[in-house]
């Protein structure tokens, strides 16, 4: 590793505003990449529902992500902690709540804009087109970001 390549992370969050699309998408394309090699979850600044559209565009590339449970902030520290080292932020309210988690939790925030799929209007394939886009753009990014 060469001091312009970020280090390797060995726990990630990906966080966004609901924990229903973009970050259960890029945390469960990074878990099949890495596999076990890194600790990864996801979260939102607040709870909403897991999108359909985002289990199916996840299903055309064999990743089931059904069975996730959108979850905030706060219901990780509860459950299980807030450890990693690194956190990446998908939407602005994600990333401003991350930079304040830094005060008490030595990780480092990586921001990755990336567009809200679900503001998309249409007919079902321009919706999923949408989700496709932001599913193969987290893709690239995660390839970039975490391959060996």
């Amino acid at each position: 590793m060469n001091d312009t390549e970020p280090a390797r992370p060995r726990a990630v969050l990906f966080a966004c505003r609901q924990n229903s699309v973009r970050s259960p998408m890029a945390a469960a394309l990074l878990r099949q990449m890495q596999g076990d090699a890194c600790g990864v979850a996801s979260v939102g600044v607040r709870k909403g529902d897991l999108d359909a559209f985002a289990v199916a565009v996840m299903a055309e590339i064999g990743i089931d992500i059904a069975e996730h449970r959108p979850m905030t902030f706060e219901e990780l520290e509860d459950w299980e902690g807030l450890d990693f080292d690194l956190i990446v932020t998908l939407a602005p309210e994600a990333h401003h709540k991350a930079i304040e988690l830094t005060h008490r939790l030595a990780a480092a925030v990586e921001y990755w804009p990336t567009a809200d799929p679900t503001a998309t209007e249409g007919n079902r394939e321009q919706r999923l087109d949408a989700y496709r886009a932001v599913r193969d753009q987290l893709l690239a990014r995660i390839h970039a970001r975490f391959a060996a």
